[in-house]
């Protein structure tokens, strides 16, 4: 089996003895809480992931002058209050979402949301010149798994892969899991998928950080590894501060051949 799931004893020994402080790879960096001027000097990536909204034209296109590809974030299973578009769908938000106070769970059955991501958002982000989408919160299907809105999402990424460019999930397991049950390919919907927290946890009650359990890492590392047996691409996206933590999951990912990016902030600056 391609992914061996090391116990925690043996992870902690191999960090003390053969780490050493982690170099930022530059690989993949994800920066969707910074804005173009708060973005590192020095920023270069094969595929750097940001929040194109908050970007013109003209800064995207200085982006790709030192970086690969840029995606773009993209929310589509909820709303933030801070989008100047929230009052238009807060009537159709289902619920609140936990540890997101500013934020709301949407339903993506509804044709007027499908119509607002297909039809205006996407187009907005496409024409800024971004080459990939990085879509958020399709864990709505495991927060209310009802077939319709399996059926909403599958009509909403199914669309914004019919605009050639490349989209990654963030999360969405329980989605993503089944549609594969059903169709043994992703093609037709995503290239591939970014897990957060398959190596470390957040503690949200203090906003501190800590080790994934046993549990929790096997289960990830054995979708992860179904994704990419389908063709997907596979993404990491950590939190620590433990250098040694970070360098144990970049040599974890370099050997699984995933992208990894080790943040020491849930802002993502």
């Amino acid at each position: 089996m391609k992914n061996k799931i090391i116990s925690l004893s043996i992870l902690i020994a191999m960090m003390l003895t053969g780490c050493e402080d982690v170099i930022p790879g530059d690989d993949y960096g994800v920066y969707i809480g910074a804005e173009y001027s708060e973005l590192p000097e020095d920023a270069s990536f094969d595929v750097l992931v940001i929040d194109a909204q908050y970007y013109t034209a003209d800064e995207i296109a200085s982006l790709k002058e030192t970086n690969g590809e840029i995606y773009s974030y993209l929310n589509v299973g909820s709303v933030e209050s801070f989008r100047d578009y929230y009052e238009d769908y807060e009537d159709i938000t289902t619920g609140s979402y936990e540890n997101w106070e500013d934020e709301r769970w949407v339903d993506v059955s509804n044709p007027k949301w499908q119509e607002f991501v297909l039809g205006e958002l996407a187009p907005r982000l496409i024409e800024k010149g971004i080459d990939g989408f990085f879509i958020d919160n399709c864990d709505v299907y495991y927060i209310d798994p009802r077939e319709e809105i399996y059926a909403g999402l599958t009509t909403i990424l199914s669309g914004l892969k019919a605009t050639g460019k490349s989209v990654i999930v963030n999360g969405g397991d329980a989605y993503v899991s089944r549609y594969l049950d059903e169709n043994n390919t992703l093609d037709k919907v995503i290239d591939g998928v970014n897990q957060e927290t398959v190596y470390t946890s957040i503690n949200w009650d203090d906003g501190t950080f800590g080790e994934a359990t046993d549990n929790d890492r096997e289960y990830f590392l054995d979708y992860l590894e179904r994704v990419s047996d389908a063709g997907g691409e596979v993404y990491l996206l950590e939190y620590t501060t433990s250098d040694k933590l970070a360098c144990y999951i970049q040599d974890e990912a370099d050997a699984l051949g995933y992208h990894v990016y080790v943040s020491p902030s849930l802002e993502l600056k």
